[in-house]
């Protein structure tokens, strides 16, 4: 049998100091060199623990999923251009769709960095191009 005894709700979590929001903060834009898991953990674990790193964390994850879009797009582009390539006998340009894969993931590490330099020195990091998908 089970103790019909209500038990007490967890206590929430202790907010982050100032300096462990802007770290967390920091981190959930560097995360981005190794795609959207760690800024996707990052908001969903600490959003409600420091303002600093609910709002870089967001902004964050909203780039990642933009990547990740911009990413698995061009990927399928980039296989019917092989396809078109092989078959017309161009072998010679078949290397631009990898390029254009590596240039495009470039600029998400690229500016992964640049946010996690700005939120460390104190400031705040908007990508340049990002849809809004987490408000």
């Amino acid at each position: 049998m089970t103790d019909p005894t209500p038990q007490p709700a967890a206590a929430p979590a202790a907010p982050l100091s100032e300096a462990d929001d802007k770290l967390w903060a920091s981190l959930a834009h560097f995360g981005g060199v190794l795609w959207i898991l760690p800024s996707l953990i990052i908001f969903l674990v600490l959003k409600d623990r420091g303002a600093k790193v609910r709002v870089e964390a967001k902004e964050a994850l909203n780039w990642q999923i933009t990547f990740l879009i911009i990413y698995v797009v061009w990927s399928i582009i980039s296989a019917i251009l092989v396809a078109i390539f092989v078959a017309s006998g161009a072998y010679s340009v078949l290397f631009l769709p990898g390029l254009i894969g590596w240039l495009i993931y470039l600029a998400n590490l690229v500016l992964s960095i640049i946010g996690g330099v700005k939120v460390t020195q104190g400031g705040s990091f908007r990508y340049p191009f990002a849809f809004r998908f987490v408000k």
